[in-house]
């Protein structure tokens, strides 16, 4: 990442406002308020911050040991959730005589604001900063300037009445911590800017805002919706116990795929030792929930298509249009993490409905295999037009 001729620059620049040191190794609530600093970049230095722990304020080295466990830890400052939209960030270690120094990059994010614990943390000179609205308003135009993803796409036929004003506040009420509402003073297209929901360039909704506060985000979107069908067999050529399609504002949508779930799911009872049960599922619901959700997270809300949900006899199909996207392969399915829709994918988690980014998959593999179920299977459709996965009823 960088050599030690460049660190030792770094740790004696006393003014950079691209550097942070610090000598605790365990203040969490710090390290993630840096990288959320660096990451929205507010001076717009498009360079990378770097926070070093394990260096005084005068840039010496304070002689502490870094542990894999740091290592560990500061690396997972990407993919718990607390920071959202999620930060690029990459760690290393580099030893010195007088001791051991982690290093933590981080890019400029693309789709600023960054939140962490609801609040806009920025770096003003040597110091940390919440943001004030003129500031997010920065943050804001330096997203919609050039947006990289399409739920960040403006909505060119819709218009902020196309978004439900109550389901943006009850979101808001959980996206935002509560003395940032408390003490807003800022409009509402600022506000839901500010979530990626609105672009106030141009003054039209984002396709993200529709998805997930939209009165009726099918009309803009004409393949939002997730087509559930339940066969009596093992395929399409009988007609469906129970078919649904289930659209809506994604809060609604997760919660009638949940019901649907359960409704559907069978259970029985297995045993551990000869005085010890428990619950086996034919399907289970968690891995069964993570891997739908896996499908509305990624899949291209560009196409035409539905997700697929389909349920046979002796397996569940689900199929989501877009296929696998940017870096991820089927060889490093469940490794390797890249977002289609990355602010859809921040809805979800501040929602509830994802634990931790880029886990789903070895999650519901792990519960799969703790019902005594196979192991999901995965596959790219029509040159990687659409991503199916597979999951195969428990028999024994």
């Amino acid at each position: 990442m960088i050599d030690h001729n460049e660190l030792m620059q770094m740790l004696k620049n006393l003014e950079s406002d691209r550097v942070e040191r610090t000598e605790s190794v365990n203040n969490t609530d710090k390290f993630c308020e840096v990288v959320c600093a660096f990451g929205n970049d507010l001076p717009n230095h498009q360079n990378p911050g770097y926070l070093i722990i394990g260096a005084k304020d005068d840039g010496s080295i304070a002689g502490i040991k870094i542990s894999d466990q740091l290592l560990q830890n500061l690396a997972g400052l990407r993919s718990d959730g607390n920071i959202l939209p999620l930060p690029v960030i990459s760690v290393e270690k580099i030893s010195f005589p007088e001791g051991d120094l982690a290093i933590v990059q981080v890019q400029p994010s693309k789709i600023p604001p960054l939140r962490y614990k609801g609040r806009i943390y920025i770096r003003i000179g040597p110091r940390r900063a919440i943001a004030t609205p003129e500031e997010e308003r920065i943050l804001n135009e330096k997203r919609e300037s050039s947006p990289h993803s399409f739920d960040a796409t403006p909505a060119m036929d819709a218009a902020i009445e196309d978004l439900s004003l109550a389901q943006f506040n009850a979101y808001r009420e959980i996206a935002i911590d509560a003395e940032i509402i408390a003490s807003n003073n800022r409009s509402l297209d600022l506000q839901m800017a500010s979530l990626g929901f609105y672009d106030t360039k141009v003054l039209h909704p984002t396709y993200a805002g529709l998805i997930t506060v939209g009165k009726n985000p099918r009309f803009h979107l004409r393949g939002n919706y997730i087509q559930f069908l339940r066969f009596p067999g093992q395929n399409t050529d009988e007609l469906p116990l129970n078919q649904k399609e289930v659209s809506g504002d994604l809060l609604s949508v997760l919660r009638e795929l949940d019901i649907i779930i359960s409704a559907n799911i069978t259970t029985g009872i297995g045993s551990i030792t000869p005085t010890r049960e428990k619950l086996i599922y034919d399907y289970p619901p968690i891995a069964l929930r993570e891997l739908v959700y896996n499908a509305i997270m990624h899949r291209s809300y560009q196409s035409s298509a539905p997700v697929r949900f389909y349920w046979f006899s002796d397996r569940i199909e689900i199929q989501n249009p877009g296929g696998l996207y940017g870096a991820v392969e089927l060889a490093t399915l469940g490794t390797i993490n890249d977002y289609r829709n990355p602010i859809i994918a921040e809805v979800m988690k501040t929602l509830g409905y994802v634990n931790k980014f880029g886990y789903g998959i070895q999650r519901a593999q792990a519960v799969l295999e703790k019902n005594g179920s196979p192991n999901a299977e995965f596959a790219v459709l029509s040159e990687n037009k659409v991503f199916s996965v597979i999951i195969r009823k428990r028999t024994t």
